[in-house]
């Protein structure tokens, strides 16, 4: 088994042991919900998530900042400090360790946060790096939006291109079994540049400073839908979306479809998903356009029904998810190539 735990397992080992009960903590560890939430006192909250980078390696620092911040964000709190955990394979080259913190500097310093504790050490058996980042962020109560607070009747908004991550990390990675199918550099080249659009801190912070949003989520495993199933089982709803509303990249497609991917299903990061009341979707979006922000509509919260997503194909065909875990195209592509 490769990825997330599943719900089961989840609610039988993880979400049961979690020690004491602490009255401070607004939102602790649950399905959907990727950030703790503690109550500070005088109108404060602190938010804190823990992310591993396990999928990238061409890629890692920048991704390990850039995820975890994302997460400290759609709760409607800067990301401003971070403690990076970096395990190496037992026989890395200096010049790894010096691409890996090379990244994590730089993108802390985009986001103008510091790098403020963790650990490094060599790790037996490792064939590639790993990081695991933990992002802080404070905010204030009336800013805070949950994964977990979509409402019947809320449409549903994303911005960018779905598989923005996804995109980076195959062409990096995956460039030579992209070249081997006769995709070209020029297209190549143009998918790692996707790595620069990783981040949703300014569209998430926008939303939430506005008081737009009634749920916001980065969708990082398991794609798009994977990031509409957590909203939707968090929020105990149902979200319908149309297939033909959502985004994708011509480069995306491209090279989708040269390793047969289902580009909903992959690794998003960069896509913010928001739920927003009717009243307020023109706002947020003229909002996000005047800050360069591509944002579209592309489904609508429902009374649940007994599935998580209904979505509605281009073909006609309906697709229905009852499931909260949806797997990673990504991981699939690592077990068939990288073994």
């Amino acid at each position: 088994m490769v990825g997330k735990l599943p719900p089961t397992l989840l609610n039988k080992y993880i979400l049961s042991r979690v020690g004491i009960k602490d009255p401070a903590v607004i939102v602790g560890p649950s399905i959907g919900e990727d950030s703790a939430v503690i109550d500070l006192g005088d109108d404060k909250i602190l938010v804190a998530h823990s992310d591993p980078i396990t999928g990238a390696v061409e890629l890692l620092g920048w991704l390990a900042v850039n995820i975890v911040s994302n997460d400290i964000a759609v709760t409607g709190a800067k990301p401003r400090w971070l403690l990076a955990t970096i395990y190496l394979p037992e026989e890395c080259d200096e010049s790894l360790i010096d691409k890996i913190t090379s990244q994590i500097d730089v993108a802390a310093k985009e986001l103008k946060a510091m790098i403020v504790g963790g650990h490094t050490e060599f790790t037996p058996k490792l064939d590639r790096p790993l990081i695991s980042m933990t992002g802080i962020g404070i905010t204030t109560k009336d800013k805070f939006v949950k994964t977990g607070g979509a409402m019947e009747g809320d449409v549903v908004l994303m911005t960018k291109t779905a598989g923005i991550e996804g995109t980076a990390i195959l062409s990096t990675d995956f460039s030579e079994e992209l070249r081997s199918k006769g995709i070209s550099n020029d297209i190549i080249k143009r998918g790692a540049k996707f790595i620069k659009r990783i981040s949703v801190v300014k569209e998430a912070l926008i939303l939430a400073e506005n008081k737009l949003a009634t749920s916001m989520h980065d969708p990082t495993e398991g794609g798009v839908l994977g990031g509409l199933t957590e909203i939707a089982y968090a929020s105990k709803k149902t979200i319908e979306v149309w297939e033909e509303k959502i985004p994708i990249a011509t480069e995306t497609q491209i090279i989708a479809r040269a390793l047969n991917i289902d580009i909903l299903r992959l690794i998003s990061s960069g896509v913010l998903i928001a739920t927003i009341p009717k009243d307020k979707a023109e706002k947020a979006i003229e909002l996000l356009k005047s800050n360069n922000i591509e944002a579209s509509v592309i489904g609508i919260v429902r009374e649940y029904s007994g599935n998580l997503v209904i979505l509605n194909k281009r073909n006609g065909a309906k697709e229905y998810i009852e499931e909260v875990y949806v797997e990673d195209e990504l991981i699939r592509l690592w077990k068939e190539y990288k073994k």
